[in-house]
């Protein structure tokens, strides 16, 4: 795999063309790496061609609409097909990053019109089909995410899933594996149980086979928390390595009985480096692994004082703080920018993990870790409230995180 080393994402110009039946996954693979990609700091955003059908030609289409002997039906989807690739074309031109094309494009004919309309563009274009040949998983599919489509609204369970396996029977009659020589393409099969790569170039499709390689439909919960009080929480004093106080202890044992009462197994328990996260995890009984990548921002020549203290002492560095809190960087210390950055790997473990999983850390790095499970703008979770005492609980739903809160104290 050719690597062409790391782009700005202000220069990455690329279209990701999903391919696969219905019920195999691929909106669910799109919104995750759109999510990834926009977590990063990428311009990227999906076109869904189902999204077109639905607003435009309305709700409730049958499966004899996706015969491909229903000519008047294929003209009206052919027409939904080319509105998303105009706009999705257009939004590239217009300094889009990552383009998602979300739709079956079963056939080669449709497949290489998308490629050499995105590729007169100057685009770069990989192609990544699902294939799922484990009949529970496209069950599974059908029913938490198919019978919950505005299709099927107020229809009977039994006869909408009936529908639509009518439906997928149409694409499978026509269906031609993707095998293009002279395209890029990623094949999931069982959603990442074996990947294919084929002329994958370039960072950014790198990254991403790397991530899909992670992905699984396992659900378990992911708990987020605070470390206990620290003696700096007590004067507000930022940063610094200092051990919990007695109000802190107590945070860790509700902790340890919150675990109890709430993991159907042993929890993988992860904390930063520092001293407060681990005093923290001191009571769960378990082992719980330390990474650097989750300790506190750094606040540079800043670390230990008071908020108040930078404003009356630095003031310049007050205001830049407040003006662009993403992007600012404490002297000789850390941006939030720089956060997301060092927790990428955190990330992929994060996705990887099929038992349920305890990170214990601090609020900044906790602002980050939740604005990509929840699928929000950095900018979104800078001031978000992340009090000490206070567990957040995120379990995955069939596309997005569901999040419960628990205030232990």
């Amino acid at each position: 795999m050719e690597s062409m080393g790391p782009l700005s994402p202000d220069t990455v110009r690329l279209v990701i063309v999903l391919v696969g039946l219905p019920a195999r996954g691929k909106t669910y693979i799109g919104r995750k790496i759109r999510r990834f990609l926009t977590w990063l700091g990428y311009r990227a955003r999906s076109f869904n061609i189902g999204d077109y059908r639905r607003q435009r030609l309305g709700y409730h289409h049958r499966h004899d609409f996706f015969d491909p002997n229903n000519v008047a039906g294929a003209r009206a989807r052919q027409e939904m097909a080319t509105a998303a690739l105009d706009d999705l074309i257009e939004w590239m031109k217009d300094g889009g990053g990552v383009g998602i094309y979300d739709a079956t494009n079963t056939t080669v004919e449709r497949r290489r019109h998308v490629f050499e309309r995105c590729t007169a563009a100057g685009l770069q274009v990989v192609f990544i089909e699902s294939v799922c040949e484990d009949p529970a998983i496209i069950e599974a599919n059908i029913r938490e995410t198919k019978l919950s489509s505005p299709d099927y609204v107020g229809m009977d369970p039994d006869e909408a899933v009936a529908d639509f396996r009518a439906r997928i029977e149409h694409y499978t009659r026509v269906y031609e594996p993707i095998q293009e020589e002279e395209c890029s393409y990623i094949r999931l099969i069982d959603v990442g149980r074996v990947i294919v790569m084929h002329r994958i170039q370039g960072y950014l499709p790198g990254k991403l086979v790397f991530y899909l390689m992670n992905l699984h439909l396992v659900r378990r919960p992911i708990w987020l928390t605070r470390h206990g009080e620290s003696e700096f929480n007590v004067v507000g004093r930022i940063g610094g390595d200092t051990g919990l106080t007695a109000q802190g202890e107590k945070y860790a044992q509700a902790l340890a009985e919150f675990v109890r009462d709430h993991a159907d197994q042993p929890p993988v328990v992860w904390t930063s480096t520092l001293r407060r996260t681990i005093e923290t995890t001191a009571q769960l009984g378990v082992p719980s692994l330390q990474w650097r990548a989750l300790d506190e921002i750094d606040a540079g020549i800043c670390d230990g004082m008071t908020y108040a203290e930078i404003a009356e002492q630095m003031p310049d560095e007050y205001r830049a703080r407040s003006a662009d809190k993403l992007h600012y960087r404490y002297p000789r210390g850390e941006s939030y920018q720089d956060v997301i950055a060092r927790l990428e790997p955190v990330i992929i473990e994060l996705e990887r993990q099929r038992s349920p999983v305890l990170v214990v850390a601090h609020q900044a790095v906790l602002r980050a870790l939740y604005a990509y499970f929840m699928d929000k703008e950095p900018e979104q979770c800078l001031r978000m409230a992340v009090p000490l005492g206070t567990v957040v609980e995120l379990r995955p739903g069939p596309y997005a995180f569901h999040e419960r809160r628990f205030a232990l104290m």
